[in-house]
């Protein structure tokens, strides 16, 4: 066994080398600016959970970003929580050079996934939605990422996305030491969001534009914009689309390809709002609203191409909101609709509420939710009714949400089924990072005489926000 390091990032650590309190088991990684190992302790029983060290690389001819990024990593971890992200455990200096040690994620890697591409469609969107949930959960905790590439995602035994390697991140609550020393534009050649090359690193739509690199990639086998080295060769995709992946794929859903370019659409604001949005349209594509991205086989022509690159000429940097902001201002809201509920006014109530909230937030998303109770006669017979129920429930809630006037990318229609109705509008709400529930409080239906109270229930157990309507009996 050897002894105390004494200079921890010049090279790679020998088994046995003892530091902070840890000794290394064996080397894990080697990247251009950090080493990885496997640790233990060594006070005590074995760990909890597997642990890792990093050490950044300080030697003769490291990159001058090194010390940065992990002070950056290490500053981002400690406020970071929750399964989507490694669990930081400690943290210190050893003559002059930093180190730390967290939760090592032994589930899989997501670049085992783009080794096997191109995948099929709902294999895209199963990956992809599972990290677009972890960056959404990042986000709800003021970070972005803005390194999202598949080296930086693993998996959970569970298939949890975990996302990992914050040393470019940015916290809206602590400094950017980033664009404070590099005073460069910072990111992935094969990933930088177009908004991220003018300096901008503050708005969390740069995620979603990387979501929709890799799943130009899952899907294809390809990179959208290759993998460029240098600023000039980045800064082409401000302006040239990439090739459409149907182009590419022709068995390509058109859902997908609509779902991609949509990401990967130059001007944040015609991205998707939120990465929950993502994640939601990839867990339920047969509801997306297909525009002309769908159909595309070509790039731009050369015009467009020209009008663009004279436009961002003299275009202004736009100053984005924080994650927070951001987030605030494109909730998911869901609306637990009873269609055997007759009362006229508590429908006018519940869509005036629906008014407001898409007049005070214009990024909002609008699910309408409603509860079938499961058929009980003979299986032949109840699968085909079940299918016709379902159909005329989904033809109920488009007639329902027609008075509010919604362009189709803002509303989404589901129908659960079940015993259980407050259940089933919970583990929706959870599923898919609802951020405030709208519900009936009074209602006359058979299921809810049968039932009790909805509304109550999902007050006292839901993960978000609930807003309880009542009808203006004044108004009807």
């Amino acid at each position: 066994m050897q002894g105390e390091a004494e200079n921890l990032g010049a090279q790679a650590l020998a088994p046995g080398t003892e530091v902070g309190g840890y000794r290394i088991a064996r080397a894990v990684h080697e990247g251009g600016m950090a080493r990885l190992y496997a640790v233990a302790p060594l006070a005590g029983g074995p760990p909890v959970f597997p642990l890792l060290m990093k050490i950044p690389k300080l030697g003769f001819g490291s990159h001058p970003g090194c010390l940065v990024g992990f002070e950056v990593e290490q500053m981002i971890l400690g406020r970071l929580k929750g399964p989507h992200v490694p669990r930081l455990v400690a943290s210190g200096d050893q003559n002059g050079t930093p180190w730390l040690v967290m939760e090592r994620i032994e589930g899989g890697r997501f670049v085992d996934a783009v080794a096997r591409a191109p995948l099929d469609a709902a294999e895209v969107a199963r990956l992809v939605g599972a990290v677009a949930a972890a960056a959404h959960d990042l986000h709800r905790q003021h970070t972005i990422h803005l390194d999202l590439k598949p080296e930086n995602i693993l998996f959970r035994e569970d298939g949890t996305a975990v996302l990992v390697d914050f040393g470019i991140a940015r916290h809206a609550e602590l400094p950017d030491l980033v664009e404070e020393e590099l005073h460069v534009p910072v990111g992935s050649g094969a990933s930088i969001a177009p908004e991220q090359l003018q300096g901008r690193r503050s708005d969390p739509r740069s995620d979603l534009f990387a979501l929709g690199v890799i799943a130009y990639q899952l899907a294809t086998g390809r990179l959208p914009f290759g993998a460029p080295a240098t600023g000039g060769a980045m800064r082409r995709r401000r302006y040239i689309d990439p090739l459409p992946p149907r182009a590419l794929r022709p068995d390509l859903p058109g859902w997908l390809q609509e779902v991609i370019l949509r990401c990967l659409e130059v001007h944040p604001e015609a991205r998707y709002a939120t990465a929950a949005q993502l994640a939601h349209d990839l867990a339920h594509p047969e509801q997306i609203p297909l525009t002309q991205r769908a159909e595309r086989l070509h790039r731009a022509g050369p015009l467009v191409v020209a009008r663009r690159w004279l436009r961002g000429l003299h275009e202004p940097i736009r100053t984005a909101a924080t994650p927070s902001r951001h987030l605030s201002g494109a909730p998911h809201v869901m609306a637990a609709i009873d269609l055997d509920d007759r009362n006229d006014a508590l429908a006018k109530a519940m869509r005036s509420t629906l008014r407001r909230a898409r007049l005070a937030e214009p990024d909002l998303r609008i699910t309408l939710l409603a509860v079938l109770q499961p058929l009980t006669f003979g299986e032949d017979a109840a699968t085909e009714v079940a299918h016709s129920q379902q159909t005329a429930a989904l033809v109920a809630l488009r007639h329902w949400a027609r008075p509010l006037g919604l362009p189709a990318d803002k509303l989404r229609i589901h129908v659960a089924e079940g015993n259980d109705p407050a259940g089933a509008l919970l583990e929706y709400a959870a599923a898919h990072h609802a951020d405030r529930i709208v519900v009936g409080a009074r209602g006359h239906s058979v299921l809810r005489r049968y039932l009790g109270s909805v509304s109550a229930r999902v007050v006292a157990e839901a993960p978000c926000s609930v807003h309880v309507v009542r009808p203006n009996e004044n108004n009807p």
